[in-house]
């Protein structure tokens, strides 16, 4: 009946041990914070850019418009939808990164440009053109020198001499 309590007595000493040498390593970590887990990096400054969606021929406002940021430097991209006073904003975008720019709105060209963010603050206004008529080989094109150039008439060689 003696041995029970040398055993809890030697099991206790054991535990005390254990608890002051788990003590002592903490202290040290909490005094080493360089080998603590991941350093906490903040993010980059970034900017807010407005983007004003505006149809060419009135200056009137373009709602629902998809505007969409193609990061340069970076897969993926972020879309916005302009609201009723044209207007999207981002605040998102890291000052020194160049982004592509694309505008589609129904009925309108697609409009696309690559801006540099170098501000903490830009407002970029997009006018809006309708689109252009298709260009055809079958019309005349005043700028077109290459049709000035070409015999009029069937481009087939003919049979008959030429005098």
């Amino acid at each position: 009946m003696k041995c029970m309590p040398r055993r809890s007595l030697l099991r206790f000493s054991v535990c005390v041990t254990l608890l002051g040498l788990a003590g002592v390593l903490f202290t040290a970590e909490a005094q080493n914070p360089s080998r603590r887990g991941r350093k906490y990096k903040a993010p980059p400054p970034t900017a807010k850019v407005e983007i004003s969606v505006l149809r060419d021929s009135d200056g009137k406002p373009i709602e629902n418009a998809a505007v969409i940021f193609h990061a340069i430097s970076e897969k993926g991209n972020m879309e916005l939808k302009s609201n009723e006073d044209g207007k999207a904003v981002i605040d998102v975008l890291p000052i020194g990164d160049t982004v592509r720019l694309q505008i589609i709105a129904k009925g309108f060209q697609t409009y696309g440009q690559d801006y540099k963010v170098d501000k903490d603050e830009m407002a970029i206004e997009v006018r809006m053109k309708r689109p252009g008529e298709q260009y055809s080989i079958y019309k005349p094109h005043p700028d077109d020198k290459q049709n000035q150039d070409k015999p009029k008439g069937d481009s087939k060689p003919s049979d008959k001499p030429q005098p």
